[in-house]
């Protein structure tokens, strides 16, 4: 493990990192991971979304999906340091986050780091562990620093969370509560492979798994080098106000109890960037906000009891409030660079 300081910043004073081709290195990571997720291309590309956000995924679906595989390939992909806790309900936040030990030879306390100092954390099955334990989390997902006995030791970036939880079995489990919702930039579900790709996987564990023979195809200064990237794409005005004009119009929506915050709004903002850079464009287009509207914005908004009576999800109700809202039109009929780019 590798040495952690109080207060450190390990980026401070570096000098500035060169630019970087964010879709190459999204394509190879993708491929490389497609060696061991077969047939989950879409799901992929919205992790590695939210990685270059420098953001929290949330993987709700059932067991035996490759949930933990896709944690344990992203994180021997870009060769960071992986960890994994797998929660239950006697699991304390020191278990977590780590304890100060007395030290009767020195004389003194020290500090024995919990599994959350790593590079890539997977979370297994997070609702089976306690509120209390869960909100250990929050200030590591949130600020990237853990706070133990009054000291604040910040943690090694790039720091990814993969959260895990089964969305068919409720017993014994405790719900994520909104304000640990909200810190997940993008919810996903893997699903079942179709019976072709079923059949590849068999085919490819048959002798061994291919998790044991996976290489690194790029480092963890490359994802940090994507990440800065991803905050340098060009975001047209218009595009701006559609991304706010989805996220007023989910608060504004008759079957909505609760609709997106202004975290949500920086989250759309944010993961349309890294779609775009992962596009290989350098700027945004109304479509890269589409196509987040359904992974930022399910798990934060709140229907109404009524309208839960009726069956309806949060799914279609975003479809509405998407439908609802006018999408930017090309300045002066034409299409490309020039309706949204950066002019430069």
């Amino acid at each position: 493990m590798s040495r952690v300081e109080s207060g450190a910043d390990p980026t401070k004073g570096e000098a500035r990192r060169p630019a970087v081709d964010v879709a190459a290195t999204a394509n190879k990571i993708i491929a490389n991971m497609e060696k061991v997720i077969i047939g989950k291309r879409q799901q992929l590309l919205l992790t590695l979304v939210a990685y270059f956000c420098e953001g929290h995924i949330l993987l709700e679906d059932v067991p035996g999906v490759a949930k933990t595989m896709l944690a344990r390939a992203l994180a021997k992909s870009v060769g960071c340091v992986f960890k994994r806790i797998q929660c239950t309900p006697d699991l304390l936040p020191t278990d977590v986050t780590g304890v100060s030990i007395f030290n009767q030879k020195t004389a003194e306390f020290e500090f024995r780091p919990g599994p959350i100092f790593c590079q890539t954390l997977l979370t297994d099955e997070i609702n089976r562990t306690t509120p209390r334990t869960q909100s250990a989390l929050l200030e590591a997902m949130a600020e990237r620093r853990v706070s133990v006995d009054g000291n604040t030791y910040t943690l090694k970036p790039p720091f990814l969370v993969i959260a895990t939880q089964n969305p068919v079995d409720h017993e014994g489990t405790f719900p994520l509560p909104e304000a640990q919702l909200d810190r997940f930039l993008i919810r996903l579900a893997l699903g079942y492979p179709t019976i072709d790709e079923e059949g590849k996987m068999l085919q490819r564990l048959q002798h061994s798994h291919p998790i044991d023979e996976l290489g690194t195809v790029a480092t963890a200064a490359d994802v940090i080098a994507c990440q800065d990237a991803v905050r340098e794409i060009h975001v047209d005005e218009k595009v701006r106000k559609y991304v706010l004009e989805i996220v007023h119009g989910s608060r504004m929506h008759d079957d909505i109890a609760l609709g997106g915050s202004p975290r949500a709004s920086i989250a759309l903002f944010r993961t349309a960037q890294a779609h775009a850079a992962i596009s290989g464009r350098n700027f945004v287009m109304p479509d890269d906000v589409k196509k987040m509207v359904q992974s930022v914005m399910a798990h934060r908004i709140i229907l109404r009891p009524e309208s839960r009576l009726r069956k309806l999800t949060a799914a279609a109700i975003l479809n509405e409030v998407v439908s609802d809202v006018r999408v930017p039109a090309p300045a002066h009929g034409e299409e490309g660079e020039d309706m949204f780019g950066s002019g430069r």
